[in-house]
């Protein structure tokens, strides 16, 4: 058999979701604990301890506690909670982020992964900054819509069971300090914290990741041609990325990659070419959770990166 992996919080709509892709794998062997014993401190630390790579699907402060149990130095660490993301001594589990990132994961001990959310804007707006065509210190509001799978088992609950009342779409975070801000503003490069308004349809899964982008305020005035251009030459070849030609109008199907790893980053732009916005559509649950935790796991284990995540975008 292959490197041992155990899931901690399997149970949850992340871990089921990593354990169905990971099933039936040759290259890997997974532990699991019987239904008993899966909430048991000591059978939990011996998994631990046991393992190649354990993958943590727990709420922050059970992902702290779980950390703090392994004692084996050779026990790596891939870390779904929100617990690490920005942590010193955490690698930032986004391999497409830039051009060193995979091997950063590859080589890590403590790889947390990211956010469905700050996955997308996060791929949409690193490349601007770095390439100066957006300053650091722009102000910046991102707006997104996920389907309800993304709000765990509660939100799952409201909508799919024996009397639902999830409502067609609402918004929330509304107070502005949603979790997942710290690790957007640190990986996209911005100095200060963007608006970030996230919103839930009724829709299982899916995301559609969106910045509206003022060209005439910013400097030197680029084109959206020249942000096109950005995003696709940062992202030219990658595996489950693609940068779809530049467009002027049509539909954004949030829908459209689930069941994948991939995700496709759009530009549009108005015809007095003052405005553009740029998107991203992903699985929430594909490369927005799990999906992208198999990939950090097999980069991880030394396995082919696209085993378990087929169909990927050609390079």
């Amino acid at each position: 058999m292959g490197p041992k992996v155990f899931i901690d919080g399997d149970a949850g709509t992340t871990g089921l979701q990593i354990v169905s892709r990971l099933r039936g794998r040759r290259d890997l062997e997974l532990l699991r604990l019987p239904e008993d014993r899966r909430k048991d401190p000591e059978a939990r630390r011996e998994a631990l301890n046991t393992c190649d790579l354990a993958v943590l699907c727990l709420p922050d402060a059970a992902a702290r506690e779980s950390v703090s149990m392994i004692e084996n130095p050779d026990t790596k660490v891939l870390d779904a909670s929100t617990a690490h993301r920005t942590a010193e001594g955490w690698v930032y589990g986004l391999p497409e982020m830039d051009a060193a990132q995979a091997e950063a994961v590859r080589a890590g001990k403590r790889v947390a992964n990211p956010g469905c959310y700050p996955t997308g804007a996060i791929l949409l707006l690193r490349p601007l900054v770095q390439s100066g065509l957006l300053p650091a210190d722009s102000p910046v509001t991102i707006n997104a819509v996920s389907g309800y799978s993304g709000g765990g088992k509660a939100l799952i609950a409201r909508y799919e069971g024996d009397a639902p009342d999830g409502p067609d779409v609402f918004a929330y975070g509304l107070d502005l300090q949603h979790k997942h801000l710290p690790e957007m503003q640190l990986c996209s490069g911005l100095s200060h914290a963007p608006i970030f308004q996230p919103s839930v349809a009724r829709y299982r899964q899916g995301m559609l990741v969106s910045v509206p982008l003022h060209l005439w305020a910013l400097p030197g005035q680029p084109t959206a041609a020249q942000v096109h251009s950005a995003l696709a030459s940062t992202y030219a070849g990658q595996r489950f990325l693609r940068v779809m030609p530049q467009e002027a109008a049509g539909a954004l199907d949030p829908q459209a990659l689930n069941g994948s790893n991939d995700v496709e980053l759009h530009v549009f732009a108005d015809p007095s070419g003052e405005r553009c916005l740029i998107s991203a559509v992903l699985d929430n649950l594909g490369k927005g959770a799990s999906g992208a935790a198999v990939q950090n796991l097999n980069l991880m284990l030394g396995l082919e990166e696209v085993a378990g995540l087929e169909p990927a975008i050609a390079a």
